[in-house]
């Protein structure tokens, strides 16, 4: 199977909800991701989740008081987003179908690294959010060091992603992720994550569902980051949009 093939997500369809199945680390990553969203400000917040695929956000997003969309392309991952009390939406995270200004967070979670473009995606999701709306994301840099880690050895252990999910040439660089979330009026801020060694030891003795994962400096293989939309398509300042480590 070719590298970075959507198709492996509607085969693996039945292992989204499985904590220890081939999406494991996806419910790290959807609990980590939540962690940066805002609770609700107001009564019908809306929150867009790109790439939503079997709806792993949807137990955080109800928690935090949002309705919830989910946008993707795999009619599998829908149907069990659906299940889970999204409203899905079929579409391409380059393109989505729905309206200027309708979100007040945007999630762009493991899905920057499965397209030829992903300032395209923080354009997108800059024309969806209101003004101040928050934009929330992580993905793999562009590094040979991440193309080791996330690939090589990741995709042969237990949790790891399923072998052949990522293509390393579509990894992240951050600089240029960082200046087209200026393009697009975006403020962004990135970090590197990792998982929590003491979880993962607990996560493959089976005493836990969940590995928290923990902010650290290093950006140079996964990495997260919040930005929010400016009020305005001026430029912004000195510091508000940068990459923590190198």
């Amino acid at each position: 199977m070719r590298p970075n093939d959507p198709a492996q997500y509607d085969q693996l369809a039945d292992q989204w909800w499985q904590p220890t199945g081939g999406f494991a680390m996806l419910h790290w990553l959807a609990a980590s991701r939540a962690d940066l969203v805002p609770p609700a400000a107001r009564p019908g917040a809306l929150l867009v989740d790109l790439a939503c695929g079997g709806g792993l956000m949807a137990p955080h997003v109800a928690r935090l008081g949002y309705r919830h969309v989910g946008v993707d392309i795999g009619l599998a991952g829908l149907r069990t987003a659906r299940e889970h009390g999204v409203t899905v939406v079929r579409g391409s995270v380059l393109a989505v179908p729905l309206a200027d200004g309708c979100a007040d967070v945007v999630t762009a979670g493991e899905i920057l690294e499965h397209v030829e473009d992903p300032g395209q995606v923080l354009a997108e999701s800059a024309r969806l959010l209101r003004p101040g709306g928050v934009l929330v994301v992580d993905s793999i840099a562009g590094t040979r060091l991440a193309g080791l880690v996330a690939v090589t050895v990741a995709e042969r252990l237990p949790g790891g992603p399923p072998k052949g999910i990522h293509d390393p040439a579509l990894f992240v660089d951050r600089r240029e992720l960082l200046a087209a979330a200026d393009r697009a009026g975006l403020d962004l801020r990135l970090w590197g994550l990792r998982p929590s060694v003491r979880d993962l030891v607990a996560w493959r003795r089976g005493r836990r569902d969940v590995v928290r994962m923990r902010a650290m400096a290093y950006s140079g293989i996964l990495f997260a980051g919040v930005g929010s939309k400016r009020g305005t398509t001026g430029r912004r300042t000195a510091d508000a949009a940068r990459t923590v480590g190198p």
